[in-house]
């Protein structure tokens, strides 16, 4: 029986399968994951806004990607914490479209911000002399609309196209959030069309994204090899490390997940939701931390602020 008035109906969402007896205490890691993501990326915000010598190119796309990680996390926290702290697994239809809207705007959106972190050092260190002339503040402000703009608009039609289908199957989905292939593969109509649109809006832009990362870090091998000295050449790679582990953590888990999704029929249901946290949770949570510890500004700068709350702290002991 199909139903295409979606007044009523629920999708239920899955946690880790065969752990549902732990739910409760899964979420204590999940919770903690969860304010060390919003926490420290709210901070690298704070710490480039405060810091006036953190207003350069390189920090304002790092800001970008704060930002990018905030609504990526905010967008999955509502459902991944009613399954594990309330055992709540149903979700509306229109909640759940409006869902992976935002989880696949944002995906989007972090893959755009680490294209455009890829052409600040292609920049930073193929023309070093024209660094702030090539990437001055009002570019930067368009390269930041553009991304909005190309990640929204890709995925508004998403969302229409599958409420518009009907959904006859046990309305069970296969990840703790709604994403679109998961979504997708619970209608009982045709979906070649969604199916097509939803390869064409990856292969348009993390794709896409992916090939020019990789031809931005060919052209920076190519520059720091002509390089003289050894010591100058260490510096300018040292200088790509974070954003490397940053493209790492993002686009690993979702060549995995992608995969998975297109032709791991044999893949267990837990590799599915463990791949997809990995994807999801995993870069908001450790992107923070790896810019702290690789940018040397980013890392004074929150020792300072934390060395001012210790004295303040003794100050008032000793008042």
């Amino acid at each position: 029986m199909s139903v295409s008035n979606h007044t009523g109906i629920f999708f239920f969402l899955t946690g880790l399968p065969g752990l549902e007896a732990m739910h409760t205490w899964l979420s204590i890691p999940l919770c903690a994951m969860y304010v060390a993501s919003l926490s420290g990326n709210s901070l690298i915000l704070w710490v480039v806004k405060s810091e006036p010598s953190l207003h350069q190119p390189m920090y304002y796309f790092l800001s970008m990607l704060a930002v990018t990680d905030l609504g990526l996390s905010a967008s999955t926290l509502p459902t991944m914490l009613t399954i594990y702290m309330l055992g709540l697994r149903q979700v509306a239809v229109d909640v759940c479209l409006a869902q992976l809207f935002f989880i696949h705007s944002f995906s989007i959106m972090e893959s755009s911000v680490l294209l455009t972190m890829a052409f600040d050092r292609v920049v930073a260190i193929s023309k070093p002399l024209r660094y702030g002339t090539i990437l001055t503040s009002p570019r930067i402000a368009r390269m930041g609309l553009a991304i909005i703009l190309r990640s929204v608009g890709l995925h508004i039609p998403a969302p229409i196209m599958l409420k518009k289908l009907p959904y006859c199957r046990n309305f069970r989905l296969s990840h703790s959030y709604c994403l679109h292939p998961d979504v997708m593969k619970l209608a009982c109509a045709d979906t070649h069309i969604n199916s097509a649109y939803g390869l064409f809006v990856v292969l348009s832009t993390l794709g896409v994204d992916a090939v020019l990362i990789v031809l931005s870090y060919a052209l920076i091998l190519h520059t720091v090899l002509s390089l003289a000295s050894k010591a100058q050449r260490l510096k300018a790679l040292n200088t790509c490390i974070s954003h490397i582990c940053a493209v790492l953590l993002f686009y690993t888990p979702m060549i995995g997940l992608s995969m998975i999704h297109r032709f791991g029929r044999w893949a267990s249901p837990c590799s599915r939701v463990l791949l997809s946290y990995l994807h999801f949770l995993t870069p908001p949570l450790l992107n923070p931390i790896v810019y702290t510890i690789k940018t040397k500004q980013i890392r004074m700068r929150m020792l300072r602020l934390f060395w001012w709350n210790r004295s303040s702290d003794r100050d008032k002991e000793h008042n």
